[in-house]
């Protein structure tokens, strides 16, 4: 049976650390702070807005949650972004995907300013991964590999396998993989024969938003399987994995919910505070 990754324990592990940086910022009279930008009544963006707002105030962060209606414009989207880049007082500024489709998403991620892009996922800072830059490694792969690390995974020389091509997780996970000297396939919706593909792997994170598409017989037998989807179905939320059938194949398995998405938020946190370390 596989060994659970526990994204739960782990990101409070992280905060823990977190606390006492923060602690330390407030000696030096610096307060992180973190804006989120929500537009419309998205209600997943809701949730996900609120539980970072949470984690802001547990960690004594500045925090503010801009929420606009969905006929904004995207001039006076943009409008706001750049009040918030003049703000010293606030070290990240997050826009919550998705935007209303009046609204060009890589307009609104490139008028953040990089120092303050602290999700991420900017062309700036995938830029910069791309090159092996100083930009803001984006939350969900960063804490991705968090828990490979944590658990003491191996990751040089193994092959692993992205299912998902997105901006956000599939292609970033992909280059944090590879620089960690990972030998990478991406697959997609495109891929032929995904299951022969996923049973070479030895990492494989699934990222594409489709309940239980892989089931054990996707598995390798001692895989490390990183589940990053959240599905919501009647019986409740589940991960792009069908965890019963996979568990009992692969070495290592991250549960949904508690797995991956209790890392990505405290990464974004982490992100703050290394954004408010960087202006002493």
């Amino acid at each position: 049976m596989a060994q659970i990754l526990d994204g739960k324990a782990l990101a409070a592990q992280v905060r823990a650390q977190l606390e006492t940086r923060v602690a330390a910022l407030k000696a030096r009279g610096v307060t992180p702070g973190l804006v989120v930008i929500r537009v419309g009544d998205d209600p997943a963006s809701e949730v996900y807005v609120r539980n970072k707002e949470r984690m802001c105030q547990k960690l004594g962060f500045l925090s503010e949650v801009v929420h606009l209606p969905a006929e904004t414009t995207q001039a006076e989207l943009l409008a706001r972004i750049a009040q918030y880049n003049g703000d010293a007082r606030f070290h990240g500024i997050l826009v919550q995907l998705p935007l209303p489709a009046h609204i060009s998403e890589e307009a609104v991620l490139a008028a953040v300013a990089p120092e303050k892009d602290v999700d991420g996922i900017s062309v700036n800072s995938l830029g910069a991964l791309t090159r092996g830059g100083s930009g803001f490694l984006p939350c969900t792969p960063k804490g991705i590999l968090r828990l490979l690390d944590s658990a003491g995974i191996p990751l040089r020389g193994k092959h692993a396998v992205v299912v998902g091509r997105s901006a956000i997780v599939g292609k970033p996970v992909a280059l944090l993989l590879l620089g960690r000297d990972c030998t990478v396939t991406i697959c997609h919706s495109k891929t032929q024969d995904l299951r022969a593909i996923t049973r070479q792997a030895d990492i494989l994170v699934a990222a594409v938003g489709r309940p239980k598409l892989l089931d054990g017989s996707y598995i390798k037998e001692g895989a490390a399987v990183i589940d990053v989807g959240v599905n919501r179905l009647e019986s409740g939320l589940c991960g792009d994995v069908d965890f019963e059938s996979a568990a009992p194949v692969a070495g290592y398995i991250t549960p949904v919910p508690g797995g991956v998405g209790p890392m990505t938020i405290i990464m974004l946190m982490e992100n703050t505070v290394e954004a408010a370390e960087k202006t002493l």
